[in-house]
């Protein structure tokens, strides 16, 4: 007999219960999204480009995906860290809130006159409650880097609660410290109408 084998086995561990965040905090797990391509800029300059790349589709949502790349022009030490911090928060409510209108923001209108920000918060979001009043507008992740002191990529996804149907959302953006003023984006109603039904279910019957 070997000296393990009658070590007894350990208990069963109780199973938690399944967390299952609000609809509005972000697209649903156990969904593949259908995928709409946008494709258009926001802004081109020598100092910044920014563009809209595609919209994920989910049953309850979608996910923007929003790029840009800015050069260095000029910038002390010090300028060029605040233009980091501002890249790299992806028009986030804390930047919003300390640096004013001068940062950049990203935001949706919708076609029955609504609108929302990333930088506005609901109450009830702090109590993860399912009463939060839409629309709501949140970052969903994003990306970036630089290989030099001279430029910077990123890129981040923003999801939008309830799906927009019935009209053409835009999505908004302004960054005036570098210089881009409000401007938007259309997207085609017609194309997430027409993607919401190719949302597919994970565990859908086989």
């Amino acid at each position: 007999m070997s000296f393990f084998d009658d070590i007894p086995e350990p208990p069963q561990r109780p199973r938690p219960p399944k967390h299952v965040p609000p609809v509005w905090a972000g697209p649903p797990g156990d969904e593949l999204p259908a995928v709409v391509s946008v494709g258009q800029f926001f802004h081109r300059s020598d100092r910044l480009v920014m563009a809209a790349k595609s919209v994920e589709v989910f049953s309850t949502g979608c996910l923007f995906e929003v790029v840009w790349a800015v050069r260095r022009s000029g910038e002390t030490d010090s300028e060029w860290s605040l233009v980091t911090d501002q890249c790299f928060n992806r028009g986030g409510y804390r930047l919003d809130a300390e640096r004013g209108r001068g940062a950049l923001r990203f935001g949706v209108a919708l076609p029955d006159g609504r609108k929302t920000t990333t930088s506005q918060v609901h109450p009830d979001m702090f109590e993860g409650s399912e009463a939060v009043a839409g629309p709501v507008l949140m970052m969903a992740g994003g990306g970036g880097g630089s290989a030099n002191d001279d430029e910077l990529f990123a890129s981040s996804r923003f999801w939008l609660w309830p799906l927009p149907l019935g009209g053409d959302p835009k999505v908004v953006a302004q960054w005036d410290d570098l210089g881009m003023a409000e401007v938007s984006v259309l997207i085609s109603g017609e194309q997430l109408a027409g993607a919401a039904p190719k949302v597919q279910k994970y565990w859908a019957a086989l």
